[in-house]
């Protein structure tokens, strides 16, 4: 049985659809990378999984998103407890205003471990997994802020280990990443995919081609086609697909999200809405521990 299934996704804000037409099934200990232009409701899919959008105002989400054959989108849903296994790695490091230690020790002890002996095994054992111990052993008292950029990342996706997720979900998480902390954070996954479900969301579809083993393909919201990497990149069967993968035409006539909070858009600094929507998101993380 496939870890999480997709049928029929909508997304739609206001009246603006925004994702449509969304049908896959992302299986146990692989990554799946969803591709697609800037813009085209990626990381809106994304959210669809660990149920942030919905914290959006005049979202409406329609269809069925299912975790081990289990409606995600049930009543019933605890919603922490998902968030909890649907650890998410965002496009820019947020690491939180605390030591390096206690940014991994902080969702433990939210979720009631208390003792450091347990503490300080899971935190080193964490930070082995994502290829940082040897760097920031001797310092673990120290700011998270005083690490470069692609050590905050690193220590971000340590936190996101720590809470025991079943599922890695990752937003352009090199994106803002220099070359050498692009390729750790890279070759991390690969060894996590023995252990998780990672679903990584990319328009690079050289990154696409080292990491992925199924592949989706976004078009202005609209879900084209779905499959393992070497059928998707070497035999497509949409045009469309084809096409912006050999680049011979980028298809872009204006992004689906453009009216969506979410948008990446020139003006977005200046979105106050979507500032917001941002801060609320990560507010609900920090609650959650990840």
């Amino acid at each position: 049985m496939c870890h999480i299934t997709v049928e029929n996704l909508k997304v739609s804000y206001r009246d603006h659809v925004v994702l449509k037409n969304v049908n896959l099934e992302i299986p146990h200990n692989n990554i799946t990378v969803i591709i697609g232009p800037s813009g085209c409701g990626k990381t809106t899919l994304l959210k669809c999984l660990n149920r942030l959008l919905e914290l959006q105002e005049d979202v409406k989400i329609s269809g069925t998103v299912l975790m081990d054959g289990v409606s995600i989108y049930e009543p019933e849903t605890d919603v922490t407890e998902l968030r909890k296994k649907m650890g998410l790695l965002a496009q820019r490091p947020y690491p939180l205003p605390m030591s390096i230690y206690d940014n991994i020790a902080y969702g433990l002890r939210i979720h009631g471990i208390k003792k450091k002996k347990i503490l300080d095994e899971i935190v080193e054992r964490n930070l082995k997994a994502v290829g940082l111990w040897e760097e920031v052993k001797t310092r673990l008292k120290n700011p998270a802020s005083s690490l470069s950029i692609g050590q905050q990342q690193r220590l971000c996706l340590a936190r996101c280990l720590a809470v025991s997720p079943e599922v890695i979900l990752c937003d352009e998480p090199t994106s803002s990443l220099d070359p050498f902390s692009a390729q750790k954070i890279e070759e991390t996954l690969l060894e996590l995919k023995k252990e998780y479900t990672i679903v990584l969301v990319t328009h690079n579809l050289r990154r696409a081609r080292r990491l992925a083993d199924y592949v989706g393909f976004i078009f202005l919201g609209e879900f084209i086609e779905y499959g393992k990497k070497t059928d998707i990149f070497e035999n497509p069967t949409d045009e469309r697909t084809r096409a912006y993968i050999s680049g011979e035409s980028y298809l872009d006539s204006g992004p689906a999200d453009e009216h969506a909070p979410t948008a990446k858009r020139k003006d977005q600094h200046m979105n106050p809405d979507l500032i917001i929507e941002r801060k609320k998101e990560k507010k609900v993380l920090e609650i959650t521990g990840i």
